[in-house]
């Protein structure tokens, strides 16, 4: 029999302990260790079971959560999620502590938390069979961007220019950090991005701004009818799909509403049928880090369409699910570690631009 996936949730509400404690109760594969209104109090008992998977809030008493997951990536790297607020002041913490190393977030609003936990619980327990999975040594390696964004004059002349090209990229658990590295290596000339990254509603508009303010490139959320164009990465919306078309000479995106499809919304198989529909050997296509197969099949029809096609290694991957079902599926071209990822983007669109084949 499997051994269990051991569980601490730490967090001040006596509320959140208990049902996300019922919740993963209810799957057989998870136990829960252990349940803390603080880390100081965690830790003690962490001592004696330490946990595959961390629960934590954010703000508490006696030490905060992003202070706690700093020292615990530091000193001990173990996969942890973030039980965050969505208000805007919970993303923004949200965000520093993705960047301090959390794998995933599960959102919490401010009213009507027991019923909105109750009706998750799914979620909760995909969330921690994902992070039980991630890789702690990919965790403790995260890095700061070392990018600075182009001036507002670079951008608006790499803007002025159009191609067939598109660069179209798919991530999942550990690709808020991942598509950091990658987009803050980029020059403002490069081809234009399409981007899902499997992230709930609210939080991908406030990504792509930091993402803006980090990159060469612009960066932003998606709206429907944004052009694709060089210089430019549009990120799907949380909670809507993406999917690419053409509008003459150019591309542009849609962003609909639409059922779940692998259990996502956006999902990276409804942007990359579309991507080999549309542009077929005209893209490039990269998988990263994420749990699950979306995009496995998506990217062999990409591939089957002459598209090139790249997989994050499992080495770099906190969770190699989503790279390692396309390998599986024969999608993939070439298999690289994610600090190659930059120059591969770089090289093809310095070739497409230059009208190289």
């Amino acid at each position: 029999m499997a051994e269990r996936i051991k569980v601490m949730i730490i967090d001040d509400s006596a509320v959140v302990r208990q049902v996300v404690t019922q919740a993963l109760a209810a799957d057989s594969g998870i136990e829960v260790v252990g349940a803390a209104s603080d880390p100081v109090f965690a830790m003690s008992r962490m001592q004696t079971v330490w946990p595959d998977v961390i629960i934590l809030d954010i703000e508490m008493p006696r030490m905060d959560g992003i202070t706690f997951l700093k020292k615990l990536m530091a000193e001990r790297p173990t996969p942890t999620i973030i039980c965050s607020s969505l208000a805007e002041r919970g993303a923004s913490a949200t965000f520093a502590a993705l960047e301090a190393g959390a794998v995933s977030v599960i959102t919490k609003p401010k009213l009507g938390l027991k019923s909105f936990l109750e009706d998750s619980a799914n979620d909760i327990v995909q969330a921690v069979r994902s992070a039980a999975r991630a890789n702690p040594r990919v965790l403790s390696a995260v890095r700061k961007p070392v990018a600075v964004a182009a001036a507002p004059s670079e951008r608006n002349l790499a803007l002025e220019r159009t191609t067939d090209q598109v660069i179209a990229i798919g991530t999942s658990t550990g690709g808020t950090i991942a598509l950091e590295s990658v987009l803050t290596q980029l020059p403002a000339t490069t081809l234009g991005i399409v981007i899902v990254q499997h992230m709930p509603a609210m939080f991908t508009a406030m990504f792509s701004e930091r993402l803006n303010d980090l990159c060469q490139i612009e960066v932003r959320e998606a709206r429907h009818g944004d052009r694709v164009i060089p210089g430019r990465a549009l990120i799907a919306p949380g909670g809507k799909h993406m999917t690419l078309r053409r509008n003459g000479a150019q591309y542009v995106v849609d962003v609909a509403d639409g059922p779940l499809i692998n259990r996502h919304k956006p999902s990276v198989d409804v942007l990359f049928r579309s991507v080999a529909k549309i542009a077929g050997a005209n893209a490039l296509g990269i998988i990263m880090t994420g749990m699950g197969d979306d995009g496995a099949r998506g990217m062999r029809e990409m591939h089957d369409a002459g598209a090139r096609t790249i997989a994050q290694d499992e080495a770099s991957c906190v969770v190699f699910g989503m790279p390692k079902e396309a390998i599986k599926l024969g999608a993939v071209d070439q298999v690289i570690p994610l600090d190659q990822i930059p120059a591969a983007i770089i090289g093809h669109s310095a070739r497409h631009l230059k009208g190289d084949s």
